[in-house]
């Protein structure tokens, strides 16, 4: 029983924390690695074994998926990247009639994560307060201008004054002018979010973002505080929700009135912190999924664990390009 771990990239401490549990669990099992560049992935070096894809663009990528799959028995497939979501959701019944289950949500709930206007009517929804989003004809100052579906903080800016604004803000279609929230009243939180097999809710943990660096979290603190028990109660079922969810919440340092801001349907790259304070996903979903466990809801992970990242190295002897 082996596990996949696809776009590995960089995503060194999420292998080892999938490869601890499974050695644990499973003494002869393998966590194994896909990337489009297999010999300047630093996960895929540590992994137990590795496999050049395609890009998820290609045509190929999801019968190249599938046979890797099936030749190396691979039992769980955790996704790492926005755009294999939705490619492995349109294919889920193809993966598990093969006795494979990728980690992923359904499509229609992907589908509402991938979309920030999607996603702010579903906070609204669920009694989530969201950041007011402005024609661009008609706005107050300062603005934040956001695209409707990216990642890693790209094509983001902090408007301050009308010269700050130019033609592109405009005539992009896939831009949002929204309601700034200023770092100076709110304090940013990254929570990652347990959803068992049934969608319902088994663990939150909120992660102060401290520093961010690439648009992924360099120094980040876990928090025990009232969003735990704000999510627990306007979120504790999402149809369609599977494994680890990365949602990113606003709350404001004096009042606590909290602003939902998105959702990612996967495991964020700060997840490794959450894992650290005892939230163990990794080992909830071996015992889910391979061997038909029930998950308890859990909030006995380490309250105030600070996390400091730093660049490490991953040598190869030998290397020929």
């Amino acid at each position: 029983m082996n596990i996949l771990i696809t776009s590995a990239g960089r995503r060194v401490s999420l292998v080892r924390a999938f490869q601890q549990e499974l050695t644990q669990l499973v003494p002869d099992g393998l966590v194994m690695t896909t990337d489009y560049n297999i010999k300047l992935s630093a996960a895929c070096h540590i992994s137990d074994k590795a496999f050049k894809l395609p890009l998820v663009t290609d045509p190929s990528y999801l019968n190249l998926l599938l046979e890797i799959c099936l030749a190396n028995d691979i039992k769980l497939i955790i996704p790492t990247i926005d755009t294999e979501l939705l490619l492995l959701a349109k294919n889920l019944k193809l993966f598990l009639k093969n006795g494979i289950t990728p980690i992923v949500s359904s499509k229609a709930f992907i589908d509402v994560c991938r979309d920030k206007r999607s996603m702010n009517a579903f906070f609204i929804q669920n009694q989530i307060q969201v950041a007011k989003e402005y024609s661009k004809y008609d706005y107050t100052l300062p603005l934040f201008i956001k695209p409707l579906n990216g990642s890693r903080s790209i094509d983001t800016f902090i408007i301050h004054s009308h010269e700050d604004l130019t033609e592109y803000h405009f005539k992009n279609n896939n831009l949002m002018f929204l309601e700034y929230l200023d770092h100076d009243y709110y304090e940013e939180f990254t929570c990652d979010l347990y959803y068992d097999r049934y969608h319902d809710l088994k663990c939150v943990v909120p992660r102060k973002r401290i520093e961010v660096r690439d648009g992924e979290v360099n120094k980040g603190l876990t928090c025990k505080n009232n969003l735990v028990d704000y999510i627990s109660t306007h979120l504790s079922h999402i149809e369609g929700a599977i494994g680890c969810l990365t949602s990113q919440f606003f709350k404001h340092k004096e009042t606590g009135q909290i602003y939902g801001i998105e959702i990612n349907a996967r495991f964020g790259g700060g997840y490794p912190l959450s894992h650290l304070s005892g939230a163990n996903y990794a080992k909830w979903l071996i015992k889910e999924y391979l061997f038909n466990e029930d998950v308890k809801f859990f909030n006995d992970w380490e309250d105030q664990l600070l996390m400091l990242r730093y660049d490490d190295e991953i040598l190869v002897h030998g290397y020929k390009d």
